[in-house]
């Protein structure tokens, strides 16, 4: 995915300035204030139940109902907490790869493929990218005739298709078996490296961590 990097040439900051969540207004974390680099990836920590992945659904949009976010959540110096979730400008990798079963492979790519080139230029660039991460010959294939590492791969490829500014990552390596963790966890920290966007990722994996974190914050409740 090396053609990818000359998109994102710009150094992006993501900036979270006292974040919390609330329930029935009373915090349930304690206020969270922290800047990630370009390039960089911050670790969230903490026990289960802790608000990490309540954290990630605030800065992405998807807060469910019953909790609140609070603070200013800013990406290249503008704040985005405000905004509509398509106007973020964030790619989001979950447990579950997010995909829409009733498209091929190529038309979930497609549709994260925004670009002024004609829809046959799309699909050639997408077929070579298919290639780039092993999936040549399976884009006429719908998602859940795949595997598991061969969802994962596709996922992360829309995610990175749709030319996000910073990347929101929740436990997106924990229903893979050590092999396939393994991977993932190099090809994405890869993809990071090249694109240079700031990232944020939830895990209890001390070793996702390790191998990827610039730095570890560990979330506290009140």
């Amino acid at each position: 995915m090396d053609n990818l990097a000359c998109r994102f040439k710009e150094k992006v900051l993501l900036t979270l300035e006292n974040v919390y969540i609330a329930r029935d207004h009373a915090p349930i974390i304690a206020p969270v204030s922290e800047t990630i680099n370009a390039g960089e990836v911050l670790a969230l920590m903490g026990p289960s139940g802790v608000g990490k992945s309540s954290l990630l659904a605030y800065l992405s949009g998807t807060l469910p109902c019953g909790l609140t976010g609070h603070g200013e959540v800013t990406l290249e110096h503008r704040a985005i907490q405000g905004l509509p979730i398509e106007k973020r400008q964030l790619g989001l990798l979950q447990q579950s790869p997010l995909l829409f079963n009733h498209l091929t492979v190529e038309e979930n790519l497609l549709f994260a493929y925004k670009s002024p080139e004609s829809r046959f230029l799309r699909k050639q660039a997408i077929r070579s990218k298919l290639e780039e991460i092993g999936l040549e010959g399976l884009e006429h294939q719908l998602p859940q005739h795949l595997s598991g590492g061969q969802q994962a791969r596709l996922a992360l490829l829309r995610t990175l298709l749709a030319k996000p500014k910073a990347l929101l990552l929740d436990e997106p390596f924990s229903k893979l078996d050590h092999s396939l963790r393994t991977e993932m966890r190099e090809l994405v920290f890869d993809a990071i490296q090249k694109t240079q966007v700031p990232t944020i990722l939830v895990t209890h994996d001390q070793e996702d961590a390790d191998v990827m974190a610039t730095r570890v914050y560990s979330l506290r409740s009140i």
